[in-house]
């Protein structure tokens, strides 16, 4: 019943039906026997449950990458001719057409994509943030950062598309942020205070993004079957939070201010990023999230090449062993995550388990 209740609900905010015929359905299909918590026992009995609860719903069908191609060929040209505000009645008349009429949910991402581009390039001419994150926080920045919740939360309210909303609260938090480094660098009377004290700045970092990694369990507790928007929302939420997750420990231990020295030399910082790149893992398989995994490869490869740089092994040698490793790693991750999902979930209290996405079986016939 409360499933049945937020699938109309969703239908209604999306625009598909009207609110009184969402009214009217909940009874029509409750008295029919219609609904969707008890759908997943029934399809059990017969063998065919979810085998997967991270679906984005980005294409659904070629017809939707025929035309992702051709708003990103036609956006480009209009691009290379014409001026800046030109781009943006582009934007808005093909989401009208795309987005808001036919529902195609590709275009829709690119478009939304597109505009994202477009305000990094207008917030670009208006402001200079700079480019040295460790120098002086001017209004700039913050001003810089204060354009994309307002065009991505308006672009949201028009065409409720989930990137545009995960993009907006993503800059809102950059936003927040901005405004506590300028306002720690204003209460210590130093211009460059983040200079002479990198690891304020990178206890700052890591608050925002826990602040956003909790944002996106916002949204994935409140739709944990993931058959609404809300799922679409916290997977863009979660490839963002990851990454930032990560970023926020290399900066705890990287307080020298280099950030790539562990893939020059096995040192205490090697280590630490294997470790939080496996806690990241872990995290990723107890909310069945992906992200988490995807996201700290490329933290993992240093690492990893870091060790096998100290042997007398030859350049090829190591750079193609630590290919080799974390190859692996991802295919024995991808090829056995619904059985370590499984494993996991047994290991957790009931109470956390069962507001976490089940973790079944793949369909069979």
């Amino acid at each position: 019943m409360t499933e049945l209740r937020s699938i109309l609900d969703e239908a209604v905010r999306q625009e598909l039906i009207s609110p009184e015929a969402g009214g009217r359905l909940l009874p029509f299909l409750t008295e029919r026997g219609v609904g969707v918590a008890e759908a997943q026992p029934a399809m059990a009995a017969e063998g065919q449950v979810w085998s997967d609860t991270e679906t984005p719903r980005f294409v659904r069908g070629f017809h939707d990458v025929l035309i992702t191609i051709g708003v990103a060929v036609a956006l480009g040209g209009l691009w290379g001719l014409a001026a800046l505000y030109a781009v943006l009645p582009a934007i808005i008349v093909l989401s009208e057409i795309l987005v808001r009429r036919q529902r195609l949910a590709l275009p829709a991402v690119s478009l939304t994509i597109a505009l994202f581009c477009w305000t990094v390039l207008l917030m670009s001419f208006f402001f200079k943030p700079g480019t040295a994150f460790f120098n002086d926080i001017g209004a700039d920045m913050t001003q810089f950062v204060a354009g994309f919740p307002i065009i991505l939360g308006l672009y949201y309210a028009r065409y409720r598309v989930p990137l545009s909303l995960a993009l907006c609260i993503m800059s809102a938090l950059a936003l927040v942020l901005a405004l506590l480094l300028r306002l720690v660098q204003w209460a210590s009377g130093d211009p460059a205070f983040f200079g002479n004290h990198p690891m304020v700045l990178a206890v700052v970092f890591l608050a925002c993004a826990l602040g956003l990694f909790a944002t996106a369990l916002y949204f994935d507790l409140g739709d944990r079957l993931r058959r609404t928007t809300r799922s679409d929302i916290a997977f863009w939420l979660h490839l963002g939070a990851a990454p930032a997750l990560l970023f926020s420990v290399r900066l705890l231990i990287s307080f020298d201010g280099s950030w790539l020295d562990v893939a020059q030399s096995v040192s205490i910082k090697t280590p630490v990023i294997v470790i939080s790149v496996a806690v990241l893992m872990l995290i990723g398989l107890v909310i069945d999230r992906r992200a988490f995994v995807t996201s700290g490869l490329l933290s993992l490869g240093f690492a990893i090449y870091g060790i096998f740089r100290q042997g007398s092994a030859t350049v090829d040698t190591y750079i193609y062993t630590t290919l080799i490793v974390v190859g692996a790693i991802v295919l024995i991750i991808g090829t056995g995550w619904m059985p370590l999902r499984r494993i996991v979930l047994r290991a957790l209290p009931a109470a956390i388990s069962q507001k976490l996405p089940p973790a079944v079986l793949a369909a069979t016939s």
